[in-house]
């Protein structure tokens, strides 16, 4: 009985968040109509039996903040049996020392949190090791946007030089977009998030000096408090999880 009660609250939260989603799109500017926002959904600190309910229901994309508990979802035998095609992302601050820890996972499809020239070396130096043949790593660059201490993540003013750093001196990575958490408990009733909008200004910037398209940055903002607020703005890629699996316990 509650294994069924908690497919059927994972199977509602994927209903209510993708129908939120698709709302969210229709109050877009039309110059944004054609892009489809990713959904991520967080397992951080949920039980392997939730992330295949979720994924069972067609969810695809997961991300993990802490390396451990990725290794141990990705490696499970159950869910390499029953999620064959799933999608790992890892969204947490990723230590040089534990690079590898993660790049031999299986199925693993994007780190979201690069916020160095030192850790995006070590990305790309050991990527050929782990990645099948002449495959490249999907990145995104962090970017503390609120400036907060606490906060992961390089000053917008460094974006483009460590754009430009991995586009020119990191051939084994593919640069998926930008990524930002920003200030937690915004009320977007008091204008549009200053988070939000620095992110889309940061890729602004490296699409205009570095000759890319904007169209092939996704812009990873947007949490369960915030995400129809940042697809509103531009969000390509939102990070879901209390939305999905229900609020979560304190780590110990």
């Amino acid at each position: 009985m509650l294994r069924r009660m908690s497919e059927v609250d994972v199977r509602q939260g994927m209903k209510s968040v993708l129908s939120r989603i698709e709302e969210a799109c229709k109050r877009r500017p039309p110059e944004l109509e054609a892009l489809e926002p990713r959904l991520v959904a967080v397992g951080k600190l949920k039980p392997i039996s939730l992330i295949i309910e979720a994924y069972e229901a067609g969810q695809r994309h997961f991300g993990e903040n802490y390396v451990q508990e990725l290794e141990e979802k990705a490696t499970n035998a159950e869910i390499l049996e029953k999620c064959k095609e799933i999608r790992w992302h890892f969204i947490g601050h990723l230590q040089k020392n534990k690079v590898n820890k993660v790049l031999c996972l299986p199925n693993l499809y994007l780190i979201e949190t690069v916020d160095s020239q030192k850790l995006a070396t070590a990305l790309n130096t050991n990527w050929p090791k782990f990645g099948p043949p002449d495959s490249k790593l999907r990145i995104m660059i962090q970017v503390n946007t609120s400036g907060e201490d606490e906060k992961n993540g390089i000053d917008p003013s460094e974006v483009c030089g460590l754009t430009e750093y991995v586009l020119k001196e990191c051939g084994n990575l593919l640069l998926d977009g930008l990524m930002t958490i920003g200030r937690f408990g915004y009320n977007p009733e008091d204008g549009p998030n200053p988070d939000f909008l620095c992110l889309k200004r940061c890729r602004d910037e490296i699409c205009q000096n570095l000759g890319l398209d904007w169209k092939n940055i996704n812009l990873s903002m947007g949490m369960s408090d915030d995400f129809e607020h940042a697809i509103e703005l531009g969000s390509t890629n939102v990070r879901v999880g209390t939305s999905i699996f229900g609020y979560r316990p304190k780590k110990e």
